[in-house]
């Protein structure tokens, strides 16, 4: 029989941080965060990454980890937490997966497709470019070299619209022909998944208006003005492109104005916390909870505990 695992997922603001910690107050976890914006160190008020005190309470893996000029990718966040579920597993422990970026949950269940390395000279000659052209003019330039995943593209998605033209032009081969062939093999774990899905959407977005202010008011926007004075910082990296950073930026730079940074910041993590909903109501076998509840730390606890006796 395979080891046990635990993947806790839901959308911005809905409780997966609170959850995990009674957990590991309470069981043989080790938590191991899912957060493409968790893994950048010095982006702490922007990420509502838990605290020193929490983390003294519940160490987190994955947190931390690069530099917020440096780029991590699924694949990378594969390798890290198959390594750190192995080991875990060996301690006699249940590894615990806890975050919001379902492109990696969704990588780690069910493997990945060998595309190339990224490329950095490349990437950086496509960004000179697009900064330039305009993303549009690029995504047309893709539909050129690879229109199967331009099809599948907005005009303005510029990470994904990069990483294609970056695939084609580094490989040769278009991304879509990548993606055609076999991926890694599944995860040989035995899996509970959880998701935290709202029974009402107002009132997630109400808590992610509140969450939103209190990060402008702990100093979101020093804390940027701090990040862009010790690294070489652009927007269109990884890290400033997360959400609540790009809005900051822009009103660093002047383009927009405070309350226009709390009004596209707030939209932003709803846009974000509706993606999340998305992917998560498309998987397959997980145990849905209200995270509006207020008993739903409990409840989680009470299926976590029922897993783990069987």
């Amino acid at each position: 029989m395979h080891p046990p695992a635990i993947f806790l997922m839901g959308p911005t603001a809905s409780g997966k941080t609170a959850a995990a910690v009674a957990l590991v107050q309470q069981l043989p976890i080790e938590l191991i965060s899912v957060d493409s914006a968790l893994v950048y160190r010095e982006m702490d008020i922007g990420t509502a990454k838990p605290d020193a005190d929490m983390q003294r309470v519940a160490p987190h893996h994955l947190i931390d980890i690069v530099d917020p000029d440096s780029a991590y990718s699924a694949a990378q966040f594969r390798d890290d937490a198959l390594r750190l579920m192995a080991e875990i597993a060996a301690r006699g422990r249940i590894p615990l997966l806890v975050g919001g970026t379902m492109l990696y949950f969704n990588a780690l269940q069910h493997g990945m497709h060998a595309l190339p390395s990224a490329d950095p000279a490349v990437r950086a000659t496509l960004l000179e470019e697009a900064a330039q052209l305009g993303w549009p003019a690029m995504h047309a330039r893709l539909a050129t070299l690879d229109p199967v995943t331009a099809a599948r593209l907005q005009p303005n998605d510029a990470q994904r619209i990069e990483r294609a033209l970056e695939v084609v032009l580094s490989s040769g081969r278009p991304m879509s022909a990548w993606l055609s062939e076999q991926r890694d093999a599944a995860l040989p774990y035995r899996l509970l998944k959880i998701g935290l899905l709202p029974s009402e959407r107002a009132a997630l977005h109400a808590r992610i208006a509140l969450r939103f202010d209190q990060m402008l008011e702990a100093g979101l926007i020093d804390e940027l003005k701090g990040l862009r004075t010790r690294w070489s910082l652009t927007p269109e990296m990884p890290s400033m492109r997360c959400v609540g950073y790009r809005q900051a930026w822009q009103y660093l730079n002047g383009d927009i104005d405070a309350a226009t940074l709390r009004d596209t910041g707030i939209y932003a993590t709803r846009q974000l916390a509706k993606r999340q909903l998305t992917w998560l109501r498309g998987m397959d076998d997980v145990f849905a909870l209200d995270c509006l509840e207020a008993s739903m730390v409990a409840k989680v606890g009470e299926q976590v505990r029922r897993f783990v006796d069987t």
